[in-house]
């Protein structure tokens, strides 16, 4: 190394024990999105300690933190998401709430703040132009969409996930292209993209009577069942390239059982690599609900949020990690453009309006989202993460920022604005009652937008 890397590895090494004593905090104290209260006043006493001021979100956990060169350039984003997901037969999780950080944001946080501590190297900033901004972001799973709900309903929130949000606070404003690493295999890892999503939320409506006496009721559990396995025989149609993934379940299913279910409610999620296939799929979906209700004499409104954009990657952003990670494994720990990943991050969305790289680093082991995840390499996971990524960022900005200005010059990004990409998620999403019935005794469908 003939500059300043071996200067960032050095600052990461010197705050080793710190690192390692946040990864067993977090990991021990995990929390749900939009309630990362606990994670944050953790970690903002640690980046004060590191001499940093970080602007808080306020009203939802999270915040950011701004490094500074004193130099002009471009500004650098780095992101590490506090949330974890819920599984209550993992044997670590939180008893109360079932939460658990399997799918290893914990460790996210943690090289967030190995990057922070690797630029408290004046000299290191010296060389360097530009500035970097970090972000602690809350809610990158949608675990509880009552919640969700509830803060838009309140007007706190915006979006659904911590990242969206961010965007529309503006705290990205400014900001030229971002970076980060998740949990992966083991070793240093790319693939070329990931889906996008939409979220769905279906409330079929019958007439409730006696389950003794069911004559003159209309089932909605039964619609509700039936629209399923409609869907179900719709899957030979969803196009295995564009890696369409349904999937629902009830989170409603009536009051008593001795009553004939008038109102249920299903929830689910549609998946594909583009926007495209997405749409054209989700529409399916809407037409196999909105006839199953009108089969069982039931209404059903449909409400369809966009989720996620499918994730972008930026090639030249992924040269200059994977020339990072050359400086800390040999090759054969390092791969390069592994298939998309049926797997869906808000970091999509960030990658709709700036070039972003998501890579991946080891160092856990088992099923992300199941009982079975845990951490078996604590130092690749947050040393060696925290040395890959804040040195992709100083090769970014050192001298001129040449390798930023060409990540710039030669980005192509879908959306020139965030008022755009806005825009494009209102577009695609859809809240309206599927079925009518009209006076002439013919049944009116609709489930998407005209």
């Amino acid at each position: 190394m003939n500059d300043f890397t071996s200067r960032v590895f050095e600052a990461i090494e010197r705050h080793r024990d710190m690192l390692l004593d946040a990864e067993r905090y977090i990991w021990r104290h995990p929390e749900l999105g939009f309630r990362e209260y606990k994670t944050q006043e953790y970690l903002l006493e640690q980046y004060k300690k590191l001499g940093y001021k970080p602007v808080l979100a306020g009203d939802i956990p999270g915040f950011y933190v701004d490094i500074l060169t004193g130099r002009p350039g471009p500004c650098v984003g780095v992101f590490g998401e506090l949330d974890a997901v819920c599984v209550p037969a993992h044997a670590e999780c939180d008893k109360t709430t079932g939460a658990v950080h399997a799918c290893g944001h914990h460790a996210q946080s943690v090289r967030l703040l190995g990057t922070a501590a690797a630029f408290t190297d004046k000299e290191v900033l010296e060389d360097m132009c530009g500035s970097i901004r970090l972000f602690a972001v809350p809610a990158e799973e949608i675990v509880d969409s009552a919640v969700i709900r509830e803060l838009q309903e309140k007007g706190v929130l915006h979006a659904m996930q911590g990242k969206q949000e961010f965007m529309y606070r503006g705290y990205l404003d400014g900001v030229d292209m971002a970076i980060m690493l998740h949990g992966g295999p083991n070793g240093f890892s790319n693939n070329t993209g990931c889906n996008g999503s939409l979220s769905k939320k279906c409330t079929f409506k019958g007439k409730a009577v006696h389950a003794a006496s069911p004559f003159g009721g209309r089932n909605a559990l039964y619609a509700a069942t039936n629209a399923l396995a409609a869907v179900n025989s719709l899957r030979e149609t969803f196009s295995i390239k564009n890696m369409v993934r349904f999937n629902a379940i009830i989170t409603k299913g009536g009051t008593i059982p001795n009553q004939i279910a008038d109102d249920v409610t299903v929830e689910g999620m549609v998946r594909a690599l583009t926007v495209e296939a997405l749409v054209s799929v989700n529409e399916k979906i809407n037409r196999a609900f909105a006839a199953a209700a009108a089969a069982m004499g039931c209404t059903v409104t449909i409400q369809d949020s966009f989720g996620c954009f499918p994730r972008k990657e930026d090639r030249n952003l992924q040269d200059v990690l994977h020339e990072t990670a050359h400086l800390v494994y040999s090759p054969e720990l390092i791969h390069r453009d592994y298939p998309p990943s049926a797997g869906i991050t808000d970091m999509g969305d960030v990658s709709m309006i700036m070039p972003v790289c998501h890579a991946h680093i080891g160092g856990s082991e088992g099923g992300g989202h199941t009982y079975e995840y845990r951490m078996t390499n604590r130092e690749m996971a947050c040393i060696d993460g925290s040395k890959i990524q804040a040195g992709a960022v100083y090769r970014l900005l050192r001298g001129d920022g040449e390798r930023a200005k060409k990540v710039l010059a030669e980005a192509e990004v879908p959306f020139p604005s965030v008022k755009e990409y806005f825009a494009a998620r209102e577009k695609y999403a859809f809240f309206g009652e599927a079925v009518a019935y009209n006076a002439d005794g013919t049944v009116t469908l609709r489930y998407h937008n005209c």
